[in-house]
């Protein structure tokens, strides 16, 4: 071989040397490389398990010990790293759900993968803690691990708890919610909305709220809350809307928007509350306290208008019984009398209607006491009314004055006549009812319990709602003028309400009027006997009298009275003159007549005084109208002697002799 192949034979050996000695250098370097990012991957795989917020748990799935737990799950559990490392699984007790022995274990390795949605363990201190459990085996350097990923749901359970707690209440809620869609379009509705609307869930979502609009609110109404609303503002106000059957009802609501993270409006919630019941209270109340304010007034005219007549009916009876039927003045003298009684009639109804005149109940079947009544009544209401009476089965007891029964039925088939053109119809029913607690909870002024009921009805004109909301109102009459006085059913309700009972009024224009009352049902064992009427003038036979009464020109007209009739008269104009009288004639004085209201003392403390005084003197108390002093809201004791003003000398002379002669 020639010098020049062995060259080119050597050159050939140092090529192929130097490029397997570069990819030697290329496979060092790759593995270097390859090592590295090994290392980097553990690196990462650490980091992450290190910092991971699930806790992470894994198990050498030969043995079932635990190889490793990350920081995460040692602090969620509260125990050290050394207190679970190196340890059967199946020793650890707060795994106890998941493993409890070696064989369930043993069921672990052969299932690859296994989820717990939610499991409840407990921390080292006794802490509930529910967790999603998550474990999977792997293979690292060709052994089989297990990694079990164990995620804290607690917060999330409770959230979700909470949630359904707050939509529970929302469903249960007694007031209707409403969540729309930015838009405006219906997306629930809870179960309050569809009672108080009539519409259904299913009906109304997806469906805009003007579903309910009634025609009340005009257009500005309805833009002005959306311009509220729209602009991130909570509107608050009153409207009123229509339900599904068509009623209407008025409700209070709150609509606010509901804004995301970035401020957007995604929703609004309406709180809704139906208030038609408490606006129809609030109007029976404030109608209430007003007629409570008209009595007042009433009762007060009453009572200083009653001392004027009494001047004048006495008065002329003091001149017509000197004068005698045949004198030319006596028949001008009766007309005064007329006059002055029709006036004190007028008083009458003012007093029953403010609750101040004095009633003497007694126990009466209401069927019978409307029977004996009957044929006054239909005289009242002329022939060409058919007045029909359909009595309640069985006895209908109620305890009230006679004469009131009277009032009320007289005034309300006046009024009832007066509603019929031509010829009509008037019917009186009597009956039974029985009030719960529901039934007064929705109807002001009523109480539970049991009444007797008597109803007047007619086919009249009837009223519209404008005309019942004044009716009982004293002087408010819906007659042309010179037909009626406005006092009629004035006087029906204040005897009503002094008897303790209700009075509802139905009525609609051209389908006639009905009105039903309502007295607290008597259930005791016996009826009283109504007092025996005295028709003789009887006269005294010189028992001195002391007068009371601080109206001079009363004080006057009695003091002649009564010695017209033949008494000894001590007159005093004030409570203190009225003492110091006593005093001096001690042991004359037989009878007190004293007026009950009085500036310097009432006549129930000066009675008092004089009966300390003078020993066995009797007592006649006399007033314009009651007082609670000697009753108990209207209704005298039976121990009371109590004349009322204005009275007559026959009046007065019967009230005397009954007061010395009494036991």
């Amino acid at each position: 071989m020639s010098g020049k192949n062995i060259k080119n034979q050597l050159r050939i050996v140092n090529t192929e040397v130097n490029r397997r000695i570069t990819l030697l250098e290329q496979a060092l370097m790759e593995k270097e490389k390859a090592v590295e990012a090994l290392q980097e991957s553990e690196k990462r795989y650490r980091r992450l398990f290190e910092t991971a917020k699930d806790g992470i748990l894994i198990l050498d799935a030969g043995t079932g010990k635990v190889v490793d737990v990350n920081p995460f799950l040692i602090e969620l559990l509260g125990y050290t790293y050394d207190s679970l490392c190196g340890k059967f699984i199946w020793e650890l007790g707060i795994f106890k759900d998941i493993l409890a022995s070696r064989a369930a274990f043993n069921s672990l390795q052969k299932n690859k993968y296994i989820r717990y949605e939610d499991l409840p363990l407990e921390s080292r201190d006794g802490q509930p803690i529910d967790v999603e459990f998550v474990s999977n085996v792997y293979l690292v350097d060709n052994t089989k691990v297990i990694q079990c990923n164990i995620r804290d749901i607690t917060k999330r359970k409770r959230d979700e708890a909470e949630r359904k707690q707050l939509l529970a209440a929302i469903e249960q809620a007694g007031e209707p919610i409403v969540m729309t869609d930015a838009q405006g379009i219906i997306q629930f509705v809870n179960p309050a909305f569809e009672r108080t609307t009539g519409y259904t869930r299913e009906e109304a979502i997806g469906q805009n709220p003007h579903i309910l609009k009634s025609g009340n609110q005009d257009r500005l109404f309805y833009s002005n809350l959306w311009n509220t609303i729209s602009s991130g503002r909570t509107w608050q106000g009153r409207m009123v809307n229509k339900r599904k059957d068509g009623s209407l009802f008025t409700e209070e609501s709150t609509i606010s928007p509901v804004v995301d993270g970035a401020g957007r409006i995604v929703n609004y919630v309406a709180v809704k509350r139906d208030i038609t019941a408490h606006l129809q209270m609030t109007a029976q109340f404030q109608q209430a306290q007003k007629m409570e304010a008209v009595g007042l007034l009433a009762g007060g005219v009453a009572h200083d208008f009653n001392n004027m007549l009494n001047v004048v009916l006495g008065y002329a009876e003091l001149v017509m019984n000197k004068l005698g039927p045949d004198h030319l003045l006596h028949t001008d003298l009766e007309e005064i009398f007329k006059a002055a009684k029709r006036s004190e009639d007028i008083t009458r109804q003012l007093l029953a209607f403010a609750r101040k005149q004095a009633i003497i109940p007694v126990v009466l079947d209401l069927n019978q006491s409307v029977d004996t009544m009957l044929k006054m009544l239909r005289r009242l209401i002329g022939e060409n009314i058919n007045l029909t009476w359909k009595p309640g089965k069985g006895p209908c007891l109620v305890k009230m004055d006679p004469v009131q029964i009277g009032q009320i039925l007289a005034n309300l088939c006046v009024n009832a006549k007066d509603a019929i053109v031509d010829v009509g119809k008037v019917s009186i029913e009597t009956g039974k009812a029985v009030f719960d607690e529901t039934y007064c909870a929705h109807h002001a002024g009523f109480l539970a319990g049991d009444y007797v009921l008597l109803s007047v009805s007619d086919n009249g004109c009837g009223m519209d709602k404008e005309i019942i909301a004044h009716i009982f109102e004293p002087f408010f009459t819906s007659k042309e003028m010179g037909r009626g006085t406005g006092l009629g059913l004035s006087t029906v309700y204040g005897v009503v309400k002094q008897n303790n009972g209700f009075i509802n009024v139905y009525s609609e224009p051209g389908r006639g009027t009905s009105f039903k009352i309502y007295f607290p049902r008597y259930t005791g064992p016996a009826v009283d006997a109504q007092p025996e009427r005295i028709v003789e003038i009887p006269r005294g036979h010189g028992e001195t009298i002391l007068v009371v009464e601080d109206e001079p020109a009363l004080l006057t007209l009695d003091k002649r009275m009564l010695e017209e009739l033949g008494y000894h008269v001590l007159t005093a104009g004030t409570p203190d003159e009225a003492i110091e009288l006593a005093g001096k004639h001690a042991s004359e004085i037989h009878l007190l007549i004293t007026d009950v209201i009085m500036p310097e003392m009432n006549g129930q403390d000066l009675a008092v005084r004089l009966q300390s005084i003078c020993s066995g003197i009797k007592i006649l108390f006399m007033s314009g109208y009651t007082a609670d002093i000697i009753t108990h809201k209207g209704i005298l004791d039976n121990e009371v002697n109590f004349i009322q003003k204005p009275f007559s000398m026959k009046g007065l002379a019967l009230k005397v002799r009954d007061t010395i002669k009494e036991k």
